[in-house]
């Protein structure tokens, strides 16, 4: 019976000696598993599901929804005030349920990410039309995609723009903001290519260096867009004056077969 009163350790069961002790009862064995316990309360729990894990597409639905509260609070407020509370807060769902599907804010905020890209792929899929008749127009329909020509594009510029400030000081994002494959701009390298070795451009054209001048000439332009510095009209002036001057073949008149919006619908 004695044996049966005998306090045990808390961690591993084992009986605690109480021969000469006074005071409150001890709750552990030994210091190691006293320093177990201190780690086990450190450890932060592991939310449990509110119910039972959802079908797929539930699943995806409900991930969706979360990743679209990132992209409204990052691009009315910045990434900084998108806490894990302020983000379920906007997403009209618990604090727990986002757990649940993302684990930390840094897991979401880079899943997020991932999504507005493959989002923004698939919209301008549907937006851009190949023809190999016009390349000039092609490339103007990519540019607009730089560009807050709707609130769709406005909106995911103000994300990319909330994330960029967030990967000058968070190495983790900025490995996936900042990858060191340039897929857009070897795209568009390889129309200007095509288009110089068609006759269509200057024969000693950089396809690589006039890309990249492209890229980055859409972005800033469509930043000074949102800051209203510049107006879309004179953007996209000065974006077809750029595409001019490249689409100018060796006899040294602009190309203009087929306009520029051919390609693409605004």
């Amino acid at each position: 019976m004695r044996d049966e009163k005998k306090p045990r350790c808390t961690v591993c069961r084992a009986g605690i000696s109480t021969a000469g002790k006074r005071g409150r009862p001890a709750l552990y064995c030994s210091r190691s598993c006293q320093a177990r316990a201190y780690r086990q309360r450190k450890r932060p729990p592991v939310p449990a599901p509110e119910s039972p894990a959802p079908p797929s597409g539930a699943r995806s639905r409900r991930r969706r929804q979360i990743a679209e509260a990132v992209w409204r609070i990052a691009a009315e407020r910045g990434l900084d005030a998108a806490s894990m509370r302020e983000i379920a807060a906007e997403a009209g769902v618990s604090l727990r349920v986002v757990q649940y599907h993302f684990g930390s804010k840094h897991q979401l905020l880079v899943a997020a990410l991932h999504m507005l890209h493959r989002e923004n792929e698939r919209l301008a899929r549907t937006r851009i039309h190949y023809d190999p008749a016009n390349l000039r127009g092609v490339l103007s329909a990519m540019l607009d995609e730089f560009l807050p020509l709707d609130a769709q594009r406005a909106m995911a510029l103000r994300v990319f723009s909330a994330y960029y400030a967030r990967s000058l000081t968070d190495h983790a994002v900025a490995a996936v903001f900042l990858s060191d494959d340039h897929p857009l701009e070897d795209l568009v390298a390889g129309f200007i290519a095509t288009a110089r070795d068609s006759g269509q451009t200057s024969p000693g054209l950089d396809a690589r260096r006039e890309a990249d001048l492209l890229v980055a000439a859409a972005v800033g332009l469509g930043g000074d867009v949102l800051h209203g510095r510049r107006t879309l009209d004179d953007v996209r002036a000065t974006l077809d004056y750029h595409l001019s001057k490249i689409f100018t073949p060796a006899g040294g008149h602009p190309l203009r077969d087929g306009s520029t919006s051919a390609a693409r619908t605004t």
